[in-house]
């Protein structure tokens, strides 16, 4: 670490995953220890001397309080309150779930540190709790999966509705979801009510994972662990997205896509295998050159064809 390097600047290392990037050891809370949290104070301190305007913001919404899960469920009440649900009921609902549940607390902390790692535009812990709303959409629903468990459907239907209002993201509290899951931007994503999506995915906005028509049970896109879903993909069916592939932008998927692999196009086609092992951790997206040349050949290819049996046709017509 260099002289004007934070601690809590360079992430918390678990494992490398092949990837530079790091996530959140579970383990340190075992022992005590938070310094995801740490780091959040941290760093809302000193905003706070830099920006004296926004000292009281940072004080309610993060300094006011003792763990990540009150300013967490504080910031979240705050976000999607109306006058039908208050924010102090939400609040009751927020603590009781997060305050409890061991998976939640491990899950968020996961998450946060994706959007650290994995969103350029995340410069820091306490800009993700206060501001992000793809993280914010995540962590609302993880509670609203945690009622809908327990049988409180029409209480979780009803945050669900909130969430999709406020910050325009469209997830079924029965649908799964593992951590470590980056939501970048978040706009327009809709996760059908029985998706499953494995842990370490990142999904960019306008992604759509949904069902074919009226049919009911098992019925939407389930999504392997280290994936990565491009802008505006749409993935419709009880398909699999294997462990480690990457789905690119504005793609339309039908069927399932192997491990380890880029698909691209309406409908998407196999491009090429993956070198990465988590497409999701190095958020390399781009793969309008693979496409492009893929159409090519197969425009060549075609034309290729196209000529051979026009030959054979003219030699036939002179004997």
């Amino acid at each position: 670490m260099n002289g004007d390097e934070l601690p809590f600047e360079r992430g918390f290392e678990v494992n490398d995953r092949e990837t530079h990037k790091s996530e959140f050891d579970p383990n340190l809370l075992d022992s005590g220890s938070d310094p995801i949290w740490d780091a959040i104070r941290e760093e809302a301190k000193l905003e706070a001397e830099k920006e004296p305007i926004l000292s009281s913001f940072l004080y309610a919404g993060i300094l006011a309080h003792d763990c990540l899960e009150q300013a967490l469920g504080f910031v979240l009440a705050n976000r999607l309150q109306n006058p039908t649900l208050l924010a102090t009921q939400l609040l009751d609902i927020f603590y009781g779930v997060m305050m409890h549940d061991e998976g939640i607390q491990s899950s968020i902390r996961h998450d946060i540190q994706a959007f650290k790692d994995r969103d350029p535009s995340c410069l820091s812990y306490s800009s993700a709790i206060l501001h992000l709303k793809g993280y914010h959409a995540l962590q609302a629903y993880r509670v609203a999966h945690k009622l809908w468990n327990q049988g409180r459907k029409l209480l979780a239907l009803a945050l669900q509705s909130r969430i999709s209002e406020v910050f325009g993201i469209d997830i079924h509290p029965a649908a799964r979801i593992g951590e470590g899951i980056l939501l970048d931007h978040g706009t327009g994503v809709v996760i059908g009510e029985t998706a499953v999506i494995g842990n370490y995915v990142s999904i960019l906005h306008g992604v759509t994972l949904g069902g074919t028509g009226k049919e009911t049970g098992d019925r939407h896109p389930k999504i392997g662990e280290g994936a990565l879903l491009g802008a505006c993909v749409t993935i419709l069916g009880n398909i699999s997205i294997g462990a480690g592939a990457m789905v690119a932008a504005g793609s339309l998927v039908l069927k399932d896509v192997p491990s380890h692999s880029v698909v691209a196009g309406n409908p998407a086609k196999l491009i090429r295998v993956l070198e990465e092992q988590d497409p999701s951790l190095a958020m390399k997206h781009d793969a309008t050159k693979d496409f492009f040349q893929h159409v090519a050949d197969g425009y060549r290819g075609a034309q290729s064809n196209a000529a051979s049996v026009s030959a054979g046709d003219t030699k036939k017509g002179h004997t």
